[in-house]
């Protein structure tokens, strides 16, 4: 088939690599237009515009997908379906019903389990015990088509949503084959509808909600911990009880300690002797963290080097970070 395939995140490189080695090569490539990124602010390609170049497919950056020109444009190429992945804008009807096949997304989720811009942080933040990768037929509705193809795997002890989103888009490749063979000279699959009923949604995330407060149960902080990493991250100030010092932190990765009902009556923040950080209900052990302006770090490292003592605290940062 010829395919529109239209992404912009590096989950959607496995994807596009597949498609380039396969009977499926899109046409053109459609990304988002570069963007500002990193200190300097230095205006860098997405790697899905690097990796299509490389391999001499022709390269799209519309900034609204939807404007009746690029439209036209995109119409032109005669495609048989649209591929989306990891691109950011909604596809509309006129795009959509000018294409033999119309289109299909590539979701890292359960559908019709968290539906939107954050489907994977969300599986992590909720404490699911599985997810996956679900391809789906675009429709009017974000994320509610027909089901075509499901790929499901579990979610690691600790797992971080970066590292459970490279697992998820190396599945990705695997998913979206099986749907582009569903495809026939003459006809296209229906799939199978989605129940609305068990639908959740998956919002994008803010910086804000990585300003946390210890004052949680135990399993609620270490999930939110591990959802929010790598951005924003669950960030903090680490305080000295011996000098007052305080360094800004975020937390990488952390655990629930699953045998301890309570924390000795410390207040939430507080480092046990055990080297635990006391919460609500219970305890976290942090397992990695990342001094600001620093690398990530195990907790260990961090201990020894900053000298970390018993009664040593986090707490909420004095003011929220700056966007």
């Amino acid at each position: 088939m010829r395919l529109l395939f239209m992404g912009s995140g590096s989950m959607a490189i496995p994807s596009l690599r597949r498609l380039l080695h396969s009977p499926h090569r899109p046409v053109v490539v459609v990304t988002q237009p570069d963007r500002p990124s990193g200190r300097g602010r230095r205006t860098v390609p997405s790697p899905v515009k690097e990796l299509a170049l490389s391999a001499g497919i022709e390269v799209l950056q519309p900034e609204r997908i939807n404007d009746p020109a690029v439209v036209t444009k995109l119409l032109a190429y005669e495609a048989d379906l649209c591929v989306t992945l990891s691109f950011g804008q909604f596809i509309g009807p006129v795009l959509l019903n000018g294409i033999r096949w119309g289109g299909i997304n590539v979701h890292p989720s359960l559908l019709p389990k968290y539906r939107g811009a954050a489907p994977v942080n969300w599986a992590v933040l909720r404490g699911e015990l599985k997810t996956g990768v679900t391809v789906f037929k675009l429709t009017r509705r974000m994320d509610a088509g027909p089901i075509l193809v499901v790929r499901e795997t579990l979610i690691k002890p600790d797992e971080t949503a970066g590292e459970l989103q490279d697992r998820l888009a190396a599945i990705a490749p695997d998913a979206l084959m099986a749907a582009l063979e569903m495809y026939g000279p003459t006809e296209a699959p229906a799939g199978h509808p989605q129940d609305d009923a068990q639908a959740t949604l998956a919002p994008k995330l803010t910086k804000e909600m990585g300003w946390l407060d210890l004052n949680r149960p135990a399993h609620e902080v270490a999930a939110w911990v591990n959802g929010l990493y790598p951005w924003p991250g669950v960030q903090l100030a680490y305080v000295s009880q011996r000098d007052g010092r305080r360094i800004e932190v975020r937390l990488a990765r952390a655990t629930r300690v699953v045998d301890r009902r309570d924390s000795c009556g410390a207040a939430p923040g507080t480092i046990l002797e055990d080297g635990a950080v006391a919460c609500a209900d219970g305890a976290i052990r942090i397992l990695e963290i990342q001094p600001a302006g620093g690398r990530v770090m195990s907790w260990q490292d961090f201990v020894n080097g900053r000298r970390v003592q018993p009664r040593d605290r986090f707490e909420p940062l004095a003011s929220k970070p700056a966007p």
